[in-house]
C-alpha cells in the first residue's frame, strides 16, 4: 500500500470540483480556458452504473454542446441545440446529434472519473495535449425508434433533434468488428443520405436547395488517460501507481447533407 504521504496520494486532489449525485453518479466542474482565450465551465457527470460520461457546456453564442459516451457500446454522442435568429425568421433553436464510435483509450473510465478531486475548483483549466480537428463526413441517418442497436441511450438524449441525427457507416462497420450479421442489424437502424454534390451552405445563396452543411464541436478539456509514477511499498517494493491524469483537447467537423440551407443557420450566421 502507498503511504499517505507519497505522490500515489495525488491523484486524489488533482483535478475537479466533486458534487456528490447520489447512487453511482458524481458530477465534476472546471473552468476551461479556449482556443479563444474564451473561459467556458464544463460540467462533466459519470455514471458508474451505466458505464457512461456525460460532459456539458455553453458557448459564448449559447449553443449548448452535449457529449455522452457509452463505453459499453463504445458510442459517442454529440449534441448541439444552437439558438436560431428570430428576428430573421429561424426557429427558437435547433438541435443536431452527431453519432460516433468511441475508443476507450481516448477519455479515461467512468470509474476513474467518479474518483478524481481538487484542491482549487477556481482554476482556470488549460489542456495539456492539443489532439487538432478530425473531420468527418456523416453520411447515414439514425431512425431514432430503431437507434438502440446502436447504443440505447441515443433515444433520448436525440430526442428533440428527431432526423437531424446522423452516423457514418465507416463506425457502424467498427462497431460490428467484422460480424456481417451485426452489421446488418446496425444498418437497419439507419438511412443512407443522398450524397450532396452541391455547395456548402455557407456559399449558398438559395434557401431551399440542398447543401452540405459543417459544423464544428470542440471539447477544450477532458481527461484522455492516467499518468503512473513509480514509488515503494511499506516493505521498500517498488510500484507503479496512478498519479495524475492526462489532458487532452480536441475539435471535430461535422459534415452532412440537409435537404434546405435554412437547416444549416450556423453556416448563415458566419458568413
Amino acid at each position: 500500500m502507498v503511504s499517505p504521504s507519497s505522490p500515489g496520494c495525488v491523484l486524489l486532489v488533482v483535478l475537479l470540483l466533486w458534487v456528490s449525485a447520489g447512487g453511482g453518479t458524481a458530477q465534476l466542474v472546471v473552468n476551461v480556458r479556449n482556443r479563444g482565450g474564451d473561459v467556458t465551465q464544463e460540467s462533466i457527470m459519470a455514471d458508474t452504473d451505466q458505464d457512461i460520461i456525460t460532459l456539458e457546456f455553453q458557448k459564448s453564442d449559447g449553443t449548448l454542446v452535449t457529449m455522452v459516451i457509452d463505453f459499453k457500446s463504445e458510442v459517442q454522442i454529440f449534441k448541439a441545440l444552437i439558438l436560431g435568429e428570430m428576428e430573421r425568421g429561424q426557429s427558437q433553436y435547433q438541435v443536431i446529434c452527431q453519432v460516433t464510435k468511441f475508443s476507450k483509450n481516448e477519455f479515461i473510465s467512468s470509474d476513474a472519473m467518479s474518483k478524481l478531486r481538487q484542491k482549487n475548483p477556481g482554476t482556470i483549466r488549460n489542456a495539456e495535449d492539443d489532439k487538432g480537428q478530425e473531420h468527418l463526413v456523416m453520411d447515414m441517418g439514425v431512425d431514432l425508434e430503431k437507434s438502440a442497436v446502436i447504443s440505447r441511450h441515443i433515444y433520448n438524449i436525440c430526442a428533440e433533434a428527431g432526423a437531424a441525427t446522423y452516423t457514418r457507416e465507416t463506425d457502424l462497420k467498427y462497431l460490428a468488428k467484422g460480424d456481417n450479421k451485426t452489421l446488418t442489424t446496425l444498418l437497419q437502424a439507419t438511412r443512407r443520405l443522398t450524397p450532396s454534390r452541391a455547395v456548402r451552405c455557407m456559399d449558398s445563396s438559395d434557401w431551399l436547395k440542398p447543401c452540405t452543411c459543417q459544423l464544428e464541436i470542440c471539447i477544450g478539456w477532458y481527461p484522455c488517460g492516467l499518468k503512473y509514477c513509480r514509488g515503494k511499498d511499506g516493505n521498500g517494493k517498488v510500484i507503479n501507481y496512478r498519479c495524475g491524469i492526462k489532458t487532452c483537447r480536441k475539435c471535430r467537423q461535422f459534415d452532412y447533407h440537409v435537404k434546405q440551407k435554412q437547416l444549416c443557420v450556423w453556416d448563415e450566421m458566419w458568413q
